[in-house]
């Protein structure tokens, strides 16, 4: 039997059983966008690999505790995200590091971005370029929002902060991105 052409629902069902082999299948669904995921939230290649090594771990061991198989995929990258922002805190809970002394270079591989646009791919790294170079907290708002698509609620409870203030954190992390995007614009 192929696992290939099974569904999602199936394959959590098969896993639960302890089907392996459906777990790999899992995996090779879902590992490239975890990676992404991880990456982005704390810019280090094998960091985000044990994260998301460490993601796919728990979800396997906790899959009982999921309610419905067919959100499987955000129910994982939820795990992805929160074990992201503890590693990049604990990581950086000590370090006093200035943006202008960080220097970020982005691979349109790592991020999945095609590249046989070359126009559009240079857009998109200089946004994603200025993304990193914003304050923190409107870094990891704005990437959880705009790129990962969580609403402000979500993200108010990943962050551990009201709605009213991610709300107004993400907004001013957009006129920040804008601000600094309006200098590029005349290229």
């Amino acid at each position: 039997m192929t696992l290939t052409h099974q569904n999602i629902e199936q394959l959590v069902s098969l896993c639960k059983s302890g089907n392996q082999l459906a777990q790999l299948e899992i995996y090779n669904r879902y590992y490239k966008a975890m990676y992404n995921v991880a990456y982005r939230i704390v810019k280090d290649s094998f960091e985000a690999e044990d994260i998301m090594q460490e993601a796919f771990l728990s979800a396997f061991t906790k899959l009982d505790s999921i309610q419905d198989s067919l959100t499987f995929g955000a129910w994982l990258k939820r795990i992805v995200i929160n074990k992201s922002i503890y590693h990049y805190k604990k990581n950086n809970k000590h370090q006093n590091i200035s943006f202008d002394d960080v220097k970020y270079k982005i691979e349109s591989d790592d991020l999945g971005i095609p590249t046989d646009y070359e126009f559009t791919n240079l857009k998109a790294k200089q946004v994603l370029e200025t993304l990193n170079t914003l304050k923190e907290n409107y870094r990891v708002s704005l990437t959880l929002h705009l790129i990962d698509g969580y609403d402000y609620e979500e993200i108010g409870d990943i962050l551990n902060i009201s709605y009213a203030n991610c709300r107004t954190t993400i907004s001013r992390a957009k006129e920040s991105l804008r601000n600094k995007l309006q200098p590029l614009e005349s290229y």
